[in-house]
């Protein structure tokens, strides 16, 4: 029979400078750590008691530190960041969760990207760091807005010197026809979200005149065939939506000084019936190969409303009930 714990109340008192983005609306905050850790946190002002097993208490202290030390660096602090820094702490890490989520990518007009979890440090670590990156999550995960990032970082850089973002039109087919417009006007719904990124870190007076020059490129992935790229950071959205031969296309453009970033979510496929997902497929082909990486996330690496890490998890919890919709590409039941 073990032994009855220990209960300590410990004194704890918040910086001026982050108790309100720490405590959060209400006190949202300090309700989640309190139902995360067992502890009792009783707040008043800046002053804090917490009361609990003493293991209890040095857990909740640890996160109340590293949430205060992520506060003054600018981090946004909701519910999420406080589930999300309670998972790294109870791993072994070299580094603080302050540290390894403090880097910033771009700011302009006083809005900083950053990665906000560690599956999106460890997704901006492998950009990095590889060649060929291969970015697969949920929505809003952050894997094509990071990417985005790291590119106009490289520009400013003068790492490369021109940055194209390509995505399958996949659901163009038969319906591309009957929309107006040229065929650029045709094409323009399917790029939207890669021209939203970037003007959230571009001037949108200035995006126009990068794009005359050449230096930003926006196009369908169609586009690429023939290509080789050079000194350019190439980005490919939505490559679930890919067929292997054209993934194969696509990755076989790589030119010197490039690097290239495939994101995509192997959980909403728009192909035809039968057809398999390249993206699918490439992670068994080019998985042990040198200078490319393979960087899953998941719900916990959701930063849109909490809702949508939610409703990432429960569709997964249905289809491994062995649910399919109706309407589901045969593709998404296997992953061989």
């Amino acid at each position: 029979m073990s032994e009855p714990q220990s209960i300590i109340s410990c004194p704890y008192v918040f910086h001026n400078d982050t108790a309100a983005a720490v405590l959060g609306p209400g006190d949202g905050t300090i309700a989640t750590l309190e139902n995360l850790t067992g502890v009792q946190i009783h707040v008043r002002g800046l002053d804090a008691t917490l009361q609990g097993p003493a293991h209890r208490v040095a857990r909740a202290v640890h996160i109340l530190n590293e949430l205060q030390a992520m506060a003054r660096r600018g981090h946004e602090i909701s519910t999420t960041t406080v589930k999300q820094t309670a998972a790294m702490i109870d791993t072994t890490r070299p580094i603080t969760v302050a540290e390894e989520v403090s880097g910033d990518i771009v700011s302009r007009k006083g809005k900083v990207v950053r990665a906000k979890t560690p599956g999106q440090q460890h997704y901006v670590s492998a950009i990095d760091d590889n060649t060929i990156i291969f970015g697969i999550g949920p929505a809003g995960s952050g894997k094509t807005y990071l990417a985005v990032a790291k590119a106009v970082q490289a520009l400013h850089r003068r790492e490369i010197s021109r940055i194209i973002l390509t995505r399958p039109a996949v659901e163009a087919g038969e319906k591309l026809g009957f929309l107006p417009g040229t065929l650029n006007e045709k094409i323009d719904p399917y790029l939207r979200p890669l021209h939203d990124a970037l003007r959230d870190m571009i001037d949108a007076d200035t995006i126009p005149k990068l794009m005359e020059a050449g230096v930003i490129e926006v196009a369908p992935l169609a586009y690429m065939r023939g290509r080789t790229l050079n000194d350019a950071f190439v980005i490919l959205d939505e490559a679930q939506n890919t067929t292997p031969a054209q993934m194969k296309m696509f990755l076989t453009r790589l030119g010197f000084g490039s690097k290239m970033v495939v994101t995509g979510d192997i959980t909403q496929l728009d192909l035809p019936r039968g057809q398999h997902s390249g993206l699918r497929v490439v992670r068994n082909i080019l998985r042990n190969v040198d200078g490319v990486a393979f960087c899953e996330m998941n719900s916990e690496d959701v930063v849109r409303h909490h809702l949508v890490g939610a409703i990432v998890d429960a569709y997964a919890d249905w289809e491994e009930r062995g649910n399919t919709p109706p309407e589901a590409n045969p593709d998404t039941a296997t992953d061989n």
